[in-house]
């Protein structure tokens, strides 16, 4: 029995990689699932696609819709075209979408618009900020989905609350960790680490690319120096987004504490997190990610979708005001922050959950 398998961007890699060891696994012992991995085009450079691939042992797309950028909805109605003619030419039964992404919404309408079956995989999360383009497609895709793979048990919640069946609904954990874990002992040291003299534990790690952060150049140039400053002088290890880069081409230097670099391949970035004294960033994922590490992370939002990581992680949702950062890493500075711990089923064990759940809903 076929699945569609989508991925389109960089976070989609993490979360289908384990999916994808799981049923070759099942695979080899006979199990009754294939699939087909359809690569959208939504990130096309090899630094956001091709080096996660090679890094996390996905192989080649079986299809490679191409899309590349544009608006919204330019890249989101590109994808519905060549995604239904996929499966007009060649149908499958399942289609699998992870995340929160233009591909994933796009693919999902697609799908059912041909009556092809959609199974969500890190359903029902929400932040409640519909001014977010993934908040407009967590939505629509849920509302869409047939089975609903969550990440926790407040996700689960969200989905009955808007009309899920409790038959639909299925918890197996995060994937996203099941690529951290499996990974940990093959993390890579950046080559440029020790050509700028920086040490484990001493230095920070930033990531912004949400448009409120980094698309006003005033906005943008004024959160940079909070983050100088509030980190005390520190080196700042900055990879930047190409979303990011036009904005900081427009506003100039950084403060002389960032160290700015290219985006990093996988096993990079995570050793890079895992050796920082701290995270400062706007993403979703890293907060998971330091979460399960245990470094201190944070988030430059208004609002989360992912509550846990500071309910019981190392996460702390301090706002979009720059003059906030200062305060929020005190406590840093004074040796007080926050211990954590790691949320029910991230255990590295979520893909085979959604294997085992997939042979007996399609059987």
């Amino acid at each position: 029995m076929l699945i569609d398998i989508i991925a389109g961007a960089r976070p989609n890699f993490m979360k289908i990689a384990p999916i994808i060891r799981a049923l070759e696994a099942r695979k080899a012992q006979g199990g009754p699932l294939t699939y087909r991995l359809v690569h959208t085009g939504q990130h096309y450079d090899a630094r956001m696609s091709g080096d996660f691939f090679t890094q996390l042992g996905i192989p080649a797309p079986d299809v490679n819709l191409e899309v590349g950028s544009g608006t919204q909805a330019e890249q989101t109605g590109a994808i519905m075209v060549r995604y239904e003619k996929l499966l007009m030419e060649a149908r499958s039964a399942l289609c699998l979408v992870v995340g929160d992404v233009n591909s994933t919404m796009a693919c999902t309408i697609a799908a059912k618009k041909l009556g092809v079956r959609v199974a969500h995989v890190e359903a029902g999360i929400r932040s409640g900020d519909i001014t977010m383009p993934e908040e407009v497609n967590r939505i629509v895709t849920d509302s869409l989905s047939d089975w609903y793979f969550t990440t926790s048990k407040r996700a689960n919640e969200h989905l009955l609350k808007t009309g899920a069946r409790p038959d639909q609904v299925h918890f197996v954990g995060n994937t996203m960790i099941d690529t951290l874990l499996h990974h940990m002992e093959d993390l890579q040291k950046p080559d440029f680490f020790d050509a700028a003299d920086l040490v484990p534990g001493g230095y920070f790690v930033t990531t912004l690319h949400r448009p409120g952060n980094v698309d006003r150049g005033d906005g943008f140039a004024r959160l940079l120096a909070a983050i100088a400053d509030a980190t005390r002088g520190a080196p700042v290890i900055f990879p930047v987004h190409p979303r990011t880069a036009r904005t900081l081409e427009a506003v100039g230097a950084a403060p002389a504490s960032f160290h700015l670099v290219d985006p990093q391949p996988y096993l990079q970035f995570i050793w890079l997190v895992k050796h920082a004294r701290a995270v400062i960033t706007d993403s979703g994922g890293i907060t998971e990610e330091t979460t399960v590490l245990g470094v201190p992370c944070l988030t430059l939002r208004d609002s989360t979708e992912r509550p846990e990581t500071v309910e019981m992680g190392t996460n702390a949702l301090i706002g979009t005001d720059p003059a906030a950062l200062a305060p929020a890493l005190a406590p840093l500075f004074e040796g007080k922050w926050k211990t954590g711990a790691i949320p029910p089923l991230w255990d590295g064990q979520t893909a085979p959950r959604i294997v085992a759940a997939l042979e007996t809903l399609l059987a």
